[in-house]
């Protein structure tokens, strides 16, 4: 059975008490066979261990579920195989009931005490987080080990729940002292996890390959970033978890694939079918949000993964995979144009989350959110790089908003400057280290902090917002910088006071003085742009339109005419690829309307996770008309293509490049342009 990623995966989840009878005793061959030929999938992944702790077939080092009487993994295998599903095989990993039970000691103690993870005491129901520094490793490569042993044919090993926090468990404290770290110290313990984690990725990856040195393996952590890139040695393809439901959010896939596309990996975008988030037992998506989301994961370079949780009884659910295959009948249609696809950028953040040690698990880095935002809802495309990446391909980068330079990081950019290149800087990105001076001549003097928060700014005609002449506010602190040489973006007007005990001014900040500060709000100079607030940590947390007007139209000034110009509202999105075997470029566009739903929902004694701001849910598809797009193009258009139906489309060249315009488009629409 080969290896190879497929377009259409389903991750079923599979996670089972041991207090529920008949585990598989529902499981038909025919029936899981139909289902997933009629859903359209063509690989899924089936579980051999859970993160209750149990396994799903005989087993010599783990503990096979009580209720289950015969080899399910198996029968799922040879049944998908049958039919031409791959089955990649998943083992939890990080958590596991009932290894923690069998040794209480091998579980992942904060520096306070307390157990580490999702349940911190005895009469919290959840699962158990273990450390990889105790003889829990030991265990989990046996189970591996047999894994791979008992299942050859199985397409890759999908390990979950990759990390490892600041442990104080006694093996990590004799082990932090043994080798000179210091237990009291953040510092410390954060180094000491990160040797802890690397070993767990040397000897698990090891555990893997050890019958097939080209077995897939893939280590979940829920996001992949920057920060992981010394880490993908030990991944054969990536599959980067993002449904938008469950606290993802619309726009966390499209940045996650923006580096993962730059890795050379393979890789899929995860979501799920649920109307929540993984374990909702009879949640349901609404088919076109599905569509929708599976429609991103192409235009955005991915393949696609569907999360399912399968019933204890083993019988695939119908409505589930009526869901599915909603989406996957169109995916189908659409691959010959998403293989071997290259994403076209000419614009890429260095995200703060690239100078950050991780646990192993997903931060949430506001400067590089409220970036992607931007750029995704300015239509620009983007790339999400490392700092020890190829900056020759690019126009322009972005450092957003607190972005620490070291010498290294520096020659890079003064080597980038030097040949054309152009950085936009923000908040304290592009100041020295103790914030005394910039590293790179911004056009401007400096002089500190401004003592005033929040303040306020009224951008030069030129880049203010097209519906806003008047100072907007700016919630957060700014830098002080008075133009010498280059171009001002604007002012800054400063408050009366700041609002405090000894006075304050209405319901929430003090308005701004009538006068201009003497300092500005931004400045262009030749090939940068330097922000002295932090702009898009700020748009982040506010989604201000006036904050995102004001810095794209800064951008442009500096970028110069954008790779693609089009009308689409911001809530639509747009990528360009290319397929050079093909000879074409792929215009994908898209449209979804998320709105929130629901809030509030708390029901813990049930197990039910806490939702306080709402679920983006997608239920309307409505369709876009006149959607108008100007694509540059290193190659001369000879025609245009709606895709996959081959419909030609009027197209015009003018000075390199490719104008068209759509009547109308629902959800998803290809246009290739061929060359």
């Amino acid at each position: 059975m080969s290896k190879a990623m497929r377009f259409r995966q389903v991750h079923l989840d599979f996670h089972t008490s041991e207090d529920i009878p008949g585990i598989g005793g529902k499981f038909d061959k025919q029936h899981w066979q139909k289902t997933l030929k009629d859903a359209g999938v063509d690989s899924i992944t089936c579980f051999s261990l859970c993160h209750h702790g149990w396994s799903y077939h005989p087993t010599k080092v783990g503990t096979m579920h009580p209720h289950l009487d015969f080899d399910l993994l198996r029968a799922q295998i040879d049944a998908s195989h049958e039919i031409g599903v791959n089955v990649p095989v998943y083992l939890t990993a990080g958590i596991n009931n009932v290894a923690s039970g069998l040794n209480p000691v091998w579980r992942e103690i904060s520096f306070e005490g307390k157990y580490a993870g999702w349940t911190t005491n005895p009469l919290t129901p959840g699962f158990h987080k273990l450390c990889f520094n105790t003889p829990y490793l030991d265990h989990l490569c046996r189970l591996i080990e047999e894994a791979v042993s008992l299942f050859p044919d199985g397409d890759g090993i999908f390990l979950d729940i990759i990390s490892q926090g600041q442990c104080c468990c006694p093996a990590c404290m004799k082990g932090m002292l043994a080798e000179g770290y210091d237990p009291s110290k953040d510092a410390d313990r954060a180094m000491y996890s990160m040797k802890v984690l690397e070993k767990y990725y040397q000897r698990t990856t090891e555990a893997a390959r050890s019958k097939d040195p080209a077995m897939r393996i893939l280590h979940n952590s829920g996001h992949i970033g920057p920060a992981w890139l010394n880490r993908l040695k030990y991944f054969s393809h990536l599959e980067l978890e993002s449904l938008p439901t469950g606290g993802w959010g619309y726009d966390h896939f499209p940045q996650t694939a923006a580096f993962a596309r730059k890795t050379g990996l393979d890789f899929l975008g995860m979501t799920g079918k649920f109307h929540i988030s993984w374990g909702e037992f009879g949640g349901f998506k609404h088919p076109d949000a599905l569509r929708y989301e599976c429609a991103a994961m192409l235009a955005f370079g991915a393949k696609c993964s569907i999360g399912d949780q399968l019933h204890p009884c083993g019988k695939l659910d119908e409505s589930t995979y009526g869901i599915i295959g909603s989406a996957y009948r169109e995916v189908a249609q659409k691959e010959p144009w998403c293989s071997d696809a290259v994403s076209l950028a000419d614009v890429a953040i260095i995200p703060q989350e690239a100078f950050f040690v991780y646990d192993g698990r997903a931060h949430d880095n506001g400067g590089d959110i409220g970036a992607g935002r931007m750029l995704l809802e300015a239509h620009i495309p983007f790339d999400v790089i490392a700092p020890s990446m190829d900056f020759s391909s690019y126009k322009l980068l972005i450092l957003p908003d607190d972005i620490a330079i070291d010498g290294a990081l520096k020659i890079k950019l003064d080597a980038f400057l030097a040949v054309g290149g152009k950085l936009l800087l923000s908040g304290s990105s592009g100041l020295n280290s103790d914030q005394s001076a910039f590293l790179f001549d911004i056009g401007a003097d400096y002089s500190g902090e401004n003592a005033f928060v929040p303040n306020y700014i009224k951008p030069d005609p030129d880049f203010a917002p097209d519906f806003c002449n008047s100072p907007f506010v700016m919630y957060g602190k700014s830098w002080n910088i008075k133009i010498r040489g280059g171009k001002s973006l604007g002012k800054i007007y400063e408050t009366y006071f700041n609002r405090n005990f000894r006075h304050f001014c209405s319901h929430r900040h003090t308005p701004n003085l009538p006068d201009a500060s003497e300092y500005d709000c931004g400045v262009i100079n030749g090939n940068i742009v330097y922000m002295p607030h932090a702009v898009f940590s700020l748009y982040r947390k506010v989604g201000a339109v006036v904050y995102r007007q004001f810095v794209i139209k800064a951008l442009k000034a500096l970028l110069g005419k954008p790779m693609i110009e089009t009308n689409l509202p911001s809530i639509a999105r747009i990528t360009l690829t290319e397929q050079t075997s093909a000879r074409r470029y792929i215009v994908h566009l898209l449209s979804g309307s998320p709105v929130k739903r629901g809030g509030d929902l708390n029901f813990q004694e049930e197990g039910a996770i806490t939702i306080n701001g709402g679920i983006e849910v997608i239920e309307d598809m409505i369709p876009l008309h006149n959607v108008e797009c100007s694509v540059q193009t290193a190659n001369p258009v000879k025609k245009a293509t709606l895709e996959p139906h081959g419909i030609e489309l009027p197209f015009e060249n003018k000075n390199g490049r490719c104008a068209f315009k759509l009547n109308e488009f629902t959800c998803h629409q290809m246009i290739a342009l061929h060359y």
